[in-house]
C-alpha cells in the first residue's frame, strides 16, 4: 500500500511546491521519501493544470463559485503549527519535529558543539531546563540534527619532514598452501609530499609494525618528526583520549628513531586521511582484480608500480608530482640512527628477596637491594636485559649463559659484592687476624675440601665471638695434629680448652676463712700454753 500523508502535511508538502523547493530539498526538511514526494508533486501539478486549488483559507470553494486564486493562507491550517517551513541555507534549516525537545533546539546544538552526548544533554536538561520528556526523544532528536548537519573538517597541511601517517588496509589476494588468502597491506604516507612506502605481510604483530616503519624510513632515507597511526595493539596497549598507553616496543622504537608517536582519538580515520586515501589508492590502482602466488611477488610488484606510476603522478590537491615534491622534503628528514634497533620480549619479574637477583631465560642478574620483594618490568633478548621499575630504567646489563651469574653487582653493597675468589680470600685475611694455627687450618680445609670448607672457615671466624683468639688457635692446631678439618671438631676443642681455662683461674688458695683460725690465734693459743 503506497504511503499516505495527513492533510496537514499535503498541505504543507503543496506549498513547498508552490516556492519551487526540489524533492532533494524537501527530502533534506521533511524526512518524507523522494517517491512519494514525486507522487504528489504530480497530483499537484494536476491540480494546477485544472485550476483547482485546495490552499483556500476558507475552505473547498462551492460549485457555483470561482475558483481561489493560488496563494498561501494568511494562516495555517489548524493542527500544523508544529510545521515550519525552513528558511535560509540548507544548513540553517531547523528540524521539522513534534518532540518536545525541539523547543530546546539552541540549547541541544550548543551542547553538541562542545562535544556533549544524548544522555549527558538528557541529563543537563531534566536540571537545568526542567525538562519532563523522555530520554529517548533526545536521543532521536540528536541524531535527526546530526544528518540535517554535515560535519565540517579543516584541511592540514603540514610542513616537510613534519609528520607521516601509518595504517594496514587488505591486499592482494596471494597463494598460500594451495589457497589463495589476503595479506595486509602496510602503507605509510608523508603528509607534505604525498610520498608513500608500500608492503604486504602476513601478521599485525609487534614485530612485524616496527620492521614495516624501519622499512620504510630507510625508503625514505629519513624519519618524520611525528608519525600518527592507528590504534591497534601493535602500537596502543590502551586507547584513552588524553592519554593513551603505547606499548612498550613502539614507544622504544620510536624513541630509537627520535620521532613522536601519536595515536589518532577512536573511531577518527579522518585525523589520518592522507594515509587512509593512500591505501585506497593502492588497493584500487595497484592491486584491484590481481592475484600473486606469493607475498614476495606482490611486494615486488608494488616497488615497480610506485617507481613508475604512484610516484610519477600529479596528486589531485597539490597539483604537483610526487616524487619532485619528496626531493624537496628529503632534506628536512630526520637522519636514520647508526644502529639498528633490537627488538625485545617483555616480562615480569619478582625480585629475591634473599639475594636481590633476577631470573631471566635461566641466567640470574643482580638488581638494587631497595627493590628487593618488588615486581619489576623486564625488556631482554639474546643481547641485553633492561630492568624498569615503575617506568623507571634501574639496571642495564648485558646477558650471559644459562645457568650463569651476571659477574656485575656493582649495584650491591660492598658486603654482598664479592666473587669466589675475592670471598675466600676475605675469610683467610679474617684468619689471619686471629692467629697462625687459625689461619694453617683454614687454607689446608679449603686445599682439601675446596668450595665445601668455605661455610666451616666462616664458622670458625664467628666462633671468635665466643671465644678468644688464643682459644681457637689452640683448637684449630689441636685439629692440624689430628688432620680433622670439620668445624665440630674445633668448636669442641674451642669449648673445652674454655671450659680448662676458667677452672684454672677458679681454683685458687683461700688464706681466710670463717672456719680457719687466723696465724695470730694460734699464736697466742702457744703463748698462754706456756
Amino acid at each position: 500500500m503506497s504511503n499516505r500523508l495527513k492533510m496537514v502535511e499535503k498541505e504543507l508538502l503543496f506549498s513547498l511546491f508552490k516556492e519551487g523547493w526540489s524533492s532533494r530539498k524537501i527530502n533534506k526538511a521533511l524526512k518524507i521519501h523522494r517517491k512519494t514526494i514525486s507522487r504528489y508533486r504530480a497530483e499537484w501539478k494536476r491540480e494546477q493544470a485544472s485550476g483547482l486549488n485546495i490552499s483556500c483559507a476558507d475552505g473547498p470553494p462551492p460549485s457555483d463559485s470561482v475558483p481561489c486564486q493560488s496563494v498561501p493562507p494568511k494562516c495555517p491550517p489548524e493542527g500544523v503549527a508544529h510545521f515550519q517551513l525552513p528558511t535560509g541555507s540548507e544548513s540553517d534549516q531547523l528540524i521539522v519535529s513534534k518532540s518536545q525537545a525541539a523547543k530546546f533546539h539552541v540549547t541541544i546544538h550548543q551542547k553538541l558543539e562542545y562535544g556533549q552526548h544524548a544522555q549527558s544533554i538528557f541529563q543537563d536538561l531534566v536540571t537545568e531546563h526542567d525538562y519532563h520528556g523522555s530520554y529517548d526523544s533526545i536521543k532521536r532528536y540528536v541524531r535527526q540534527l546530526k544528518q540535517n548537519t554535515p560535519n565540517l573538517y579543516a584541511r592540514i597541511e603540514t610542513s616537510p619532514g613534519e609528520e607521516a601517517q601509518a595504517d594496514f588496509g587488505r591486499g592482494a589476494l596471494v597463494l598460500q598452501n594451495g589457497i589463495y588468502r589476503r595479506p595486509w597491506l602496510f602503507v605509510m604516507t608523508l603528509c607534505n609530499s604525498r610520498k608513500a612506502y608500500q608492503e604486504a605481510v602476513w601478521h599485525q604483530d609487534v614485530e612485524t609494525f616496527l620492521n614495516c616503519h624501519a622499512h620504510a624510513f630507510a625508503y625514505f632515507g629519513g624519519v618524520t618528526k611525528i608519525v600518527r597511526i592507528d590504534n591497534l595493539k601493535s602500537a596502543v596497549l590502551q586507547a584513552h583520549l588524553y592519554e593513551p598507553q603505547l606499548n612498550p616496543n613502539y614507544l622504544a622504537f620510536s624513541q630509537h628513531y627520535g620521532f613522536i608517536p601519536i595515536p589518532c582519538k577512536v573511531r577518527t580515520p579522518e585525523q589520518k586521511g592522507k594515509v587512509e586515501s593512500g591505501v585506497k589508492y593502492v588497493q584500487n590502482n595497484a592491486l584491484k582484480g590481481k592475484r600473486f602466488a606469493s607475498l614476495e611477488e606482490q611486494n615486488n610488484y608494488l616497488r615497480t608500480w610506485n617507481k613508475n606510476w604512484a610516484s610519477k603522478r600529479i596528486h589531485g590537491t597539490t597539483k604537483r608530482q610526487v616524487e619532485q615534491m619528496f626531493q624537496e622534503e628529503k632534506a628536512a628528514l630526520i637522519p636514520l640512527p647508526t644502529t639498528p634497533f633490537e627488538f625485545f620480549k617483555i616480562g615480569i619479574r619478582k625480585v629475591n628477596a634473599l639475594d636481590s637477583h633476577i631470573e631471566v631465560a635461566g641466567a640470574y642478574y643482580p638488581v638494587p637491594p631497595k627493590y628487593m620483594g618488588k615486581h619489576v618490568t623486564l625488556h631482554f633478548n639474546a643481547n641485553t636485559i633492561k630492568i624498569f621499575y615503575a617506568d623507571k630504567l634501574i639496571q642495564r646489563l648485558s646477558a650471559v649463559p644459562k645457568g650463569h651469574f651476571h659477574p656485575d653487582k656493582s649495584c650491591l653493597p660492598e658486603h654482598k659484592n664479592y666473587s669466589q675468589l675475592r670471598y675466600l680470600q676475605k675469610l683467610f685475611d679474617q684468619c689471619e687476624q686471629l692467629g697462625p694455627a687459625v689461619l694453617k687450618w683454614a687454607k689446608e680445609a679449603e686445599t682439601l675440601r675446596k668450595q665445601a670448607a668455605y661455610r666451616a672457615i666462616q664458622g670458625i671466624v664467628t666462633l671468635s665471638r665466643k671465644y678468644s683468639a688464643a682459644v681457637l688457635n689452640w683448637a684449630c692446631q689441636k685439629s692440624l695434629d689430628r688432620n680433622a678439618f670439620n668445624y665440630h671438631i674445633v668448636k669442641e676443642m674451642a669449648e673445652a680448652r674454655s671450659a680448662q681455662l676458667k677452672v684454672q683461674q677458679e681454683i685458687q688458695f683461700i688464706q681466710e676463712n670463717e672456719l680457719i683460725r687466723s696465724p695470730k690465734e694460734y699464736q697466742s693459743l702457744l703463748s698462754g700454753g706456756d
